[in-house]
Formats: C-alpha cells, structure tokens, sequence
C-alpha cells in the first residue's frame, strides 16, 4: 500500500518526533543539573514548558507512546526522566480536568522542578540497592522546602508554582472534592497522585517498575472515591494502559500499546512476541475495542525482553488514526511494508 504524498510528509514529523522527545529530555536534564549556572533559568523553563505542550498537541498519543518508552531506557538519569513523565501527565490531566491555565502553568512547572533540591541523589537512589542512609533521608524529607527556596534564588515569581514544590509531599485532607480545595492544595494533591504513578511504572535497581495498571490500582486502592477523583482522571485521560505500555493478550501475545480508545480497558495494540515468546516478524494491529484478542494483562516494562521498533510502532499509530482497518491489515502483512 502506498502512502500518498500527504501521510508521507507526516510520516516524517512523526518519525521526528522521538528525536524531539530525546532533546526535550537531555535539555531538561542539563537545566535541572545545574541551575545555579543557567542564566534566566525561569524563562527557560518556560521554554521547555511550551516545547512540552507543542510535543503532546501534535499528538497526545504518539506523545504518550514516546514518552513511556524514553521514561523506561532513559539514558539521561532517572531525575529528568521521571519530571518529563511527571510534566507531561500533569498537562494532559490539567486539560481533563479543565483547570484555569494560570493553574495549569504553575502544575506542570512545579512538576518539572519538584525535586531540583536532590536531582544528583534522586539519580543516585535510582540505582541503589540498598535502604537510603540517614543522611539521604534526611535529604529526601527537606527537599521541597529546599527546592521552594532554590527556585526562589532563581528569580521565579509565580507563588503558586513555588507554594506547590514546597508542599509536593504534604498529607492533604483527600475527601474534599479538588473543586473546593485551595488552588495550591488542588495543584499538590494533583501533582502528588502523578508523581506516585511515575515512580512506581519507572524500574530503579532496588526494584522492577510495575505495570502501568498495577500502579493506578496502588494509587485507588478501595477508597472513596472522592479522595480518587484524580486516578480516574488519570485513567480517563491515558486509559489503564497508555501508548506506550506493554500487554499481554488473551491469544498469549505480548503487544506494545500504540493508541488509546474511547474505553480505557480497550486500546490499538500491536502485537510483537507470539504466544511462545518468539518475535513477530511483521507486528500484528488489534483493535481490542472491536473483539478478539483483548487485553489480558498490563506488562511491567522489565518482563518484556523484545524491543520494539519505535518508527515502525509510531507509524501504525499514525496510519491507525487515518486509515480503515482493512487498510491497516494489508499494510502490516504486506511483505517490508513496514521497512
């Protein structure tokens, strides 16, 4: 099949995209390392902010895909990697949720910025086996006051960015509903069920990460469901299992997930090892929404071993949203079609 000249050029962008990401990520990662020698660092944090929101508006699920993809062979350090999920999630969730933009904007920079104060050592604990030392305890506790006041020796002004940093931990009331919440408290508790779901999807050397779907159900637990207002916002706004994330199916195929659906159980996937474990020379497309195969279980990144081919898995989620599924079937079993 084809492409006409028009899905070619926007193969290109998309085929962009990762190295898009890649930047996004080194360069936060060289602003959170050393903020002390980056002049006017507010506004370049602001930059990246709106590197962010262009990334995801082009669209929300290859920006899904890559992002969750990057977050698990991050090779910039696990601090960087883990306030890129944390942003970008924050964003998506900020327009689910509706929140003011003025909101929205001081969110997603406090999530960019929430660990400033022990970026070396969050790196550090990432790879370490071991229980933290006292003395890195000691570091984690003070961190967001610590990071309040670093981000105010960098000259940023917005209170509601600096008050959500320096609270980024606190133990909020969590049955009030977010509407009648504070705005910094709203912000916190937001910020605070995303960077929990960060770090458990995220493998660290004392732990393997967990599925993505394990990780919503650590964070809902059976509690009210007033105090879970933001995990099913979460899952309304990514699915249970987000472009990106890995599956089992209930063929016994492993598949990478490429597109969210209108239910968040029922993802475009892509199926890349057999049931017996063996690779897939040509991935298979399922549309789970449509019938069998479905979705059995989320993988956690570390069980899968295959790797798959991000150009190729962004290009079916490109050709997925534009072509029938006829279309898509003879493109993924049409010989080197995907070459």
């Amino acid at each position: 099949m084809a492409a006409p000249a028009h899905d070619g050029q926007l193969e290109d962008q998309y085929e962009d995209l990762l190295g898009l990401w890649s930047d996004l990520e080194s360069a936060l990662s060289v602003l959170l390392a050393r903020p002390l020698q980056t002049q006017d660092f507010a506004a370049k944090v602001l930059q990246l902010d709106r590197w962010l929101q262009d990334l995801v508006a082009h669209d929300i699920d290859a920006a899904l895909y890559l992002m969750f993809q990057l977050a698990s062979t991050s090779t910039v350090g696990y601090s960087a990697s883990h306030a890129l999920v944390c942003g970008t999630l924050c964003h998506i969730l900020a327009q689910d949720l509706q929140l003011p933009a003025p909101e929205r904007d001081s969110l997603v920079r406090a999530a960019l910025t929430m660990n400033i104060a022990m970026t070396a050592l969050q790196d550090l604990l990432a790879g370490q086996r071991e229980r933290p030392s006292a003395a890195q305890q000691e570091a984690i506790r003070s961190h967001p006051r610590e990071g309040q006041l670093l981000l105010s020796r960098l000259f940023v002004q917005d209170e509601l960015w600096l008050d959500v940093v320096g609270q980024h931990h606190a133990q909020l009331p969590e049955r009030e509903p977010l509407a009648q919440l504070s705005a910094a408290d709203r912000l916190t508790r937001i910020l605070g069920t995303i960077d929990r779901y960060a770090a458990m999807i995220s493998p660290r050397k004392s732990r393997e990460g967990r599925s993505a779907t394990d990780s919503v159900r650590a964070i809902v637990g059976q509690e009210d469901t007033r105090r879970e207002e933001v995990s099913y916002a979460l899952v309304r706004a990514i699915g249970l299992c987000p472009p990106g994330t890995f599956v089992r199916l209930d063929n016994g195929d492993t598949a990478v997930v490429l597109r969210r659906s209108d239910k968040a159980n029922q993802p475009l996937v892509a199926s890349i090892l057999d049931a017996k474990g063996a690779p897939r020379p040509e991935p298979r497309l399922h549309q789970t929404s449509l019938g069998k195969p479905r979705v059995q279980s989320a993988l956690a990144h570390g069980a899968v071993t295959a790797e798959a081919n991000h150009r190729t898995m962004v290009r079916l989620g490109l050709y997925a949203a534009r072509h029938s599924q006829q279309q898509l079937r003879s493109m993924v079993t049409m010989p080197g079609a995907l070459h």
